[in-house]
């Protein structure tokens, strides 16, 4: 295997984990505040459908590059409208958190496979997307051996995944803010009496959860796909939330899950079939390593990840 090689299997890696990175820093911020969010799947599928109709929409009216910008910003708003779904009930009418994320899950595949048909004349995609995001190439610093290829010629997106990851980890860690919502997530009971308003907390990690998860289901059909379909998550959303739980509801530790599914999703067959028995192997099996290595890592990871102490109990501000 050759330099050139190992750096576009870095490359495509990275571009596989935008989104997963994305969705479980949104999946993190919900959890870090007791709210489980089941429900990134139906996020990422209503940021994907919002982001193609909004770019789509931009082109029309002759935004040219700034288009996907566009589409990524309704794809965020989109993933917010759903999220305040899964808040309200969860929150305030405290219901079960991980039956109201199914529920984010099945509404958001009927709801955009609905509009989809009704906006573009009963197809089952939207139409293809002229003005994706493109990447963004760093002279001189590209043609640095194996790293120059995959960190310094690839998507804005990703360099925005990658410093909102140590941004996230930054607000959670070393801010007052991340401070009241991990306080939240912990014992919503002691952050009540000192003062903290554990309603409203929850309410905005869950509404920051919707928008990154929005966001990253936008990234998929602006960088990779180019359009809207019915199969265009296909499950991403959960092997998102397996990197939420693999990395220890931590920043850092899921960009490393990420990376990891990231290659399992993107770059791993087209590792494989630098080897001649892949050729044997049937293509449904390859397609199926991602869901399989998701379990396994889960499989693997329990017992070892602790989660929020107060994650997925409901707050009842007067019964503290």
């Amino acid at each position: 295997m050759d330099i050139n090689t190992i750096g576009q299997l870095l490359s495509i890696t990275l571009i596989f984990s935008t989104a997963y990175i994305f969705t479980a820093l949104g999946g993190i911020v919900s959890e870090r505040a007791g709210v489980i969010n089941i429900g990134l799947e139906g996020l990422m599928v209503a940021g994907a459908f919002a982001a193609a109709v909004g770019t789509l929409y931009a082109e029309d009216a002759g935004m040219g590059g700034a288009a996907p910008w566009v589409g990524l910003l309704a794809g965020m708003l989109f993933g917010v409208l759903f999220s305040v779904i899964h808040a309200v009930a969860s929150i305030t009418f405290k219901a079960d958190q991980v039956v109201s994320g199914v529920v984010i899950n099945f509404l958001a595949g009927g709801v955009t496979l609905y509009l989809v048909k009704l906006l573009f004349e009963g197809s089952g995609q939207t139409e293809t997307i002229k003005n994706g995001i493109g990447r963004i190439r760093i002279p001189y610093l590209e043609d640095i051996p194996i790293i120059g290829q995959a960190l310094f010629n690839t998507y804005a997106t990703t360099y925005i995944a990658l410093l909102l990851v140590f941004v996230l980890w930054y607000v959670l860690f070393r801010t007052p803010f991340g401070l009241r919502l991990r306080a939240v997530g912990e014992h919503p009971s002691a952050a009540d009496t000192v003062g903290v308003k554990v309603q409203r907390m929850r309410y905005i990690a869950v509404l920051i959860s919707g928008a990154l998860g929005g966001l990253g289901g936008a990234t998929i059909t602006l960088t990779t796909t180019d359009n809207f379909a019915h199969n265009t998550i296909s499950g991403q959303g959960f092997i998102a939330l397996a990197a939420l739980i693999f990395g220890k509801w931590n920043p850092i530790g899921a960009l490393g899950a990420a990376l990891f599914f990231g290659f399992t999703q993107g770059a791993l067959k087209n590792f494989m079939q630098l080897f001649e028995f892949s050729k044997q192997i049937p293509a449904e099996f390859i397609y199926m390593l991602p869901y399989i290595l998701t379990i396994v890592v889960l499989v693997g990871a329990v017992g070892r990840a602790k989660a929020p102490s107060a994650l997925g109990e409901p707050y009842d501000p007067g019964k503290r």
